[in-house]
């Protein structure tokens, strides 16, 4: 089963806005649609934090088989063509991301390369075929210390964010297993780990901690 890890001590904030950056595109035409606008142009040395949803057909995500499924996928797509997995949170219908890309066409390649495999093992663990995902992901380029921190902070701690929303108390020790903060063995993820790949911009490896910091002091 899972392990846990040491706790990432950073305030579970997060200001910056999921979603796109103003563009042209369509107009939304449902309450779970996404306008197709033009994608944030993206530098190397940017992390990106991705949000991506299933359809409301789609079982929980945080269960055994399904993340067991996601794995799968993780380990597959983790670092591949220009494109990383620094990090993740599985929720019961989304999935937080912190990935780096080599641009904006390497980024659109990654999650869609990552897309399609975790669809693909979805669908096989629900005895179903179609579409898994409901929308196209929401995609936030991250460009400073503090932003990341503060992006780090909401994906791994995303789950308890909704635990105290739900008035459930959360132990300061506690790691979300179906994160990457927690530690994954083969026996409980059916993949050898890591799940992720190791961070290559100095945002992710050494900046992000200076940004925590910098909020702690204030």
């Amino acid at each position: 089963m899972a392990r846990r890890a040491r706790q990432i001590e950073l305030v579970l904030r997060y200001s910056g806005r999921g979603g796109y950056r103003p563009g042209a595109g369509r107009p939304r035409t449902g309450r779970h649609s996404v306008a197709h606008r033009v994608r944030p142009k993206l530098a190397p040395r940017y992390p990106v934090h991705v949000t991506l949803r299933v359809r409301d057909e789609v079982w929980n995500l945080r269960s055994r088989r399904c993340f067991r499924a996601l794995a799968r996928g993780f380990s597959a797509g983790k670092d591949r063509f220009g494109f990383r997995i620094v990090h993740f949170s599985v929720q019961g219908n989304h999935l937080h991301l912190i990935v780096e890309a080599a641009n904006e066409a390497a980024l659109a390649r990654g999650m869609q390369g990552l897309a399609i495999r975790m669809a693909k093992g979805l669908n096989r663990v629900m005895q179903r075929s179609g579409p898994v995902f409901r929308e196209r992901y929401h995609a936030h380029v991250l460009r400073s210390p503090t932003e990341v921190a503060r992006a780090v902070a909401y994906v791994l701690g995303n789950h308890f964010h909704h635990a105290a929303s739900w008035g459930a108390s959360v132990a300061p020790t506690e790691v979300d297993p179906y994160s990457s903060a927690a530690e994954h063995d083969k026996d409980w993820t059916g993949v050898d780990p890591p799940l992720v790949a190791e961070p290559g911009t100095w945002l992710l490896r050494d900046g992000w901690q200076r940004g925590g910091a910098m909020r702690r002091a204030g």
